[in-house]
């Protein structure tokens, strides 16, 4: 199996340059295009196509004014003007698909979004150090999602340079990083027909290296913001008229932590944000929390997001203003399935350069390939998520993260190579 590792190492410094945030990844489709555009694939679904048709706003979509500054960005980078306009209003992301004779047809899903985080300018941060830092200040890839969308563009190369039979579509979704992407591109109608789909990340704090051929343990998620609207007044003359959001919103923060545990597994809340007011002498009139539930299963999720919503409400009755709490972001949980992890690891014995292989490790947070997992494993296929070990000086989401670029050879071979077995197997 031929792997160009130079073209590897070169295309995904071009993404790291060029970091975008959800549903504003512009450039970033743009260039997946182009370059797919120029391999030999039979279908290239892109925007719209690749995605859900839905009459409701994406969750988590940026504002008209946020998504027109990041689309002129991009034509500034070089991206097609006319591709742009395509894939405004929540509809980033493509799908290639790949026909290869007779076969199983199996999926490798890659996600490609930034995150507003600073990157680090110093002389020991390898993209500073070797010129490919973010030119979006104020905006990196600090997960590693640049080395992603590169592994599909190397998986789908490698697997039409083998004997892989069958069909292969790579899912380069938009959006993870929000946990708003997956759901609409798992009800595309691209997941419907396939047998066995794959899904990967670099790191989780495992070294270049070290493969974990199947990742479970993923927490269900909601996230939401709330907002809380009373009457203003002035503090000291005549408080009695005031009905005080910020009040009532710190009522919900506190009381939303009191929610009781569930002997089911566990469960997890969080109010990230909170903010409001205008003045030390006036009774605010609006408040806004941001915040998130977590569970081991869907249904401890669902849990914790119908008593959060009860204590929310009764938080704002308390205090006589209105409360409306709107969803954000949200994904199942997901297992992967033992048959597809064991061929990851039996296909990384023979990667040079792997030196530890992983049967299982738990995630422990949260991922919206878990929509994607889910609908495959729901229409009778099976589902995997694989750990791709990579040195990382910083931790995920800091200004110093960065990706080992051996791992990006480690990981198309590993990938490639369990595509194509699956396929054989299936013979």
């Amino acid at each position: 199996m031929h792997v160009d590792a130079d073209d590897l190492i070169s295309f995904r410094r071009e993404l790291h340059r060029h970091p975008e945030p959800a549903w504003c990844e512009f450039y970033t489709t743009a260039r997946i295009v182009e370059e797919l555009r120029a391999r030999d694939v039979d279908e290239l679904h892109v925007g719209p196509d690749a995605l859900e048709e839905s009459d409701e706003p994406r969750m988590s979509l940026p504002d008209q004014a946020t998504r027109a500054e990041w689309k002129d960005r991009a034509v500034e980078a070089g991206a097609d003007p006319d591709l742009l306009s395509r894939l405004d209003g929540g509809n980033t992301g493509a799908v290639a698909v790949i026909e290869q004779g007779e076969g199983p047809t199996v999926g490798l899903r890659v996600d490609i979004d930034g995150l507003p985080i600073t990157e680090s300018d110093d002389d020991d941060h390898v993209p500073a150090a070797a010129g490919f830092r973010s030119e979006n200040e104020g905006y990196m890839h600090a997960c590693g999602h640049d080395a992603h969308a590169t592994l599909g563009l190397g998986v789908i190369d490698a697997v039409q340079d083998s004997d892989f039979s069958g069909t292969l579509k790579v899912f380069f979704q938009p959006a993870e990083e929000r946990v708003a992407g997956g759901g609409p591109m798992s009800r595309s109608g691209h997941l419907d027909d396939v047998d066995a789909l794959y899904a990967v990340h670099v790191g989780l704090d495992h070294p270049t290296g070290e493969i974990v051929a199947g990742v479970g343990g993923f927490l269900a998620v909601s996230g939401f913001e709330v907002e809380f609207e009373g009457t203003s007044a002035h503090a000291g003359a005549h408080p009695e008229e005031g009905d005080n959001a910020i009040q009532a919103m710190a009522e919900a923060v506190t009381s939303i932590y009191a929610v009781p545990r569930h002997a089911d597994g566990p469960t997890r809340v969080n109010a990230g944000v909170v903010e409001g007011g205008t003045a030390s002498n006036i009774v605010a009139e609006h408040a806004r929390m941001e915040g998130e539930v977590r569970g081991a299963t869907t249904e401890l999720m669902e849990y914790m997001w119908t008593e959060t919503g009860r204590v929310v409400g009764a938080a704002a009755n308390m205090h006589d203003v209105t409360a409306e709490r709107t969803l954000n972001s949200r994904a199942p949980s997901a297992e992967s399935d033992e048959e597809l992890a064991s061929i990851v690891a039996d296909v990384a014995e023979g990667v040079e350069g792997v030196d530890s292989i992983l049967d299982h490790d738990d995630l422990g947070g949260s991922e919206d390939a878990t929509y994607l997992m889910n609908r495959v494993q729901d229409q009778g296929g099976q589902a995997c998520y694989v750990g791709l070990g990579t040195d990382h000086p910083g931790g995920h989401h800091t200004s110093t993260f960065d990706v080992d670029e051996e791992s990006l050879r480690i990981g198309v071979e590993t990938l490639a190579g369990a595509i194509e077995a699956f396929s054989q197997e299936q013979r």
